[in-house]
């Protein structure tokens, strides 16, 4: 029996059925996290199938190092690497995807990572704590019409170019370096806000997502995954937030689309290009209980599509 560990992981057995395991099957998980769906598809698969987990975050493949299975191979890198890092394993196609983007609770609940401004931490917001600077180095250099566009664009936060001006002028004082000095300055910018949201939400999340690049990191990453699909096999993807979720909306409608070709091009029906996925049902949300049960999943939304081909 596998153990389970303590994190729950959202819309744990809709997505792993979504994926439809076959026994022998190969599977990739490419945000680990702390295994819950990892655990769960060894589970549902054979002794002949194989699951490869990705994860950026160190701290995620030490907790991976508990599953002493043959079947399953961790990986300590971004999931926009699919492609590189299967190709060195000589695996050149799989039966299925899962993507669980965005933040998970132990990154947020550990105070040293500086993703929340619940704690007084360094401000670092890195999911690789091993590689690449933190906020608190970017915000030092960063120039005030780059913090307000990353502010606006990431946050959608009408207040960001009073919050970037505002980071300017207290870093001419003393460098900005903690979550509680950045989440005073823009409280104090901020003039009103949503009713049970603090005034710095949008600026963390946002300079969270900048400094993991992980809208990038997710456009770079779906192409990647359904050129590795067989025929059959399903991608699955959980977002947890609006600009996320676009990017994945877009790429599954497009991609269950035939190829644009020029308008006047002679072609019979039939002799037009299939699209290369099929949507699979509508969007999945968390039911009540479960966002009763644990209210960080009550954004969350889960997409499916198929690859289509002989």
């Amino acid at each position: 029996m596998i153990a389970m560990p303590e994190h729950t992981s959202v819309l744990l057995c809709e997505a792993v059925e979504a994926l439809g395991i076959v026994a022998d099957g190969v599977y990739v998980d490419g945000t680990f996290g702390r295994g819950g769906h990892s655990r769960l598809i060894l589970e549902r698969l054979g002794p002949a199938g194989r699951l490869i987990a990705f994860d950026r975050d160190p701290t995620a493949i030490a907790a991976g190092e508990s599953i002493k299975d043959p079947r399953f191979t961790l990986i300590h890198e971004a999931f926009s690497h699919f492609a590189e890092m299967l190709d060195h394993l000589d695996i050149h196609a799989v039966d299925g995807v899962l993507l669980d983007i965005g933040v998970s609770s132990p990154q947020l609940d550990d105070a040293a990572r500086g993703m929340s401004f619940r704690f007084d931490a360094p401000l670092d917001m890195r999911m690789d704590t091993s590689r690449g600077f933190t906020v608190a180095d970017w915000l030092a250099t960063a120039e005030l019409g780059q913090i307000t566009e990353v502010i606006r664009d990431y946050g959608e936060e009408r207040f960001a170019y009073a919050i970037a001006k505002a980071i300017v002028a207290a870093r001419e004082g003393q460098p900005v370096t903690t979550t509680r000095q950045l989440a005073e300055i823009v409280e104090k910018a901020v003039r009103t806000r949503e009713p049970g949201q603090h005034p710095a939400t949008r600026t963390f999340q946002a300079l969270r997502i900048f400094i993991n690049q992980e809208l990038e990191e997710l456009a770079l990453a779906l192409p990647q995954c359904m050129a590795r699909l067989k025929p059959g096999g399903r991608l699955v993807v959980i977002s947890f937030h609006s600009l996320e979720d676009r990017i994945v909306k877009r790429f599954m409608r497009d991609a269950s689309r035939p190829p644009q070709l020029p308008s006047r091009l002679p072609l019979r029906a039939a002799e037009m290009p299939a699209p290369e996925m099929r949507l699979v049902g509508k969007a999945v949300r968390p039911s009540s209980a479960e966002v009763s049960a644990n209210p960080r999943s009550r954004s969350a939304v889960m997409r499916v599509a198929e690859r289509l081909g002989a």
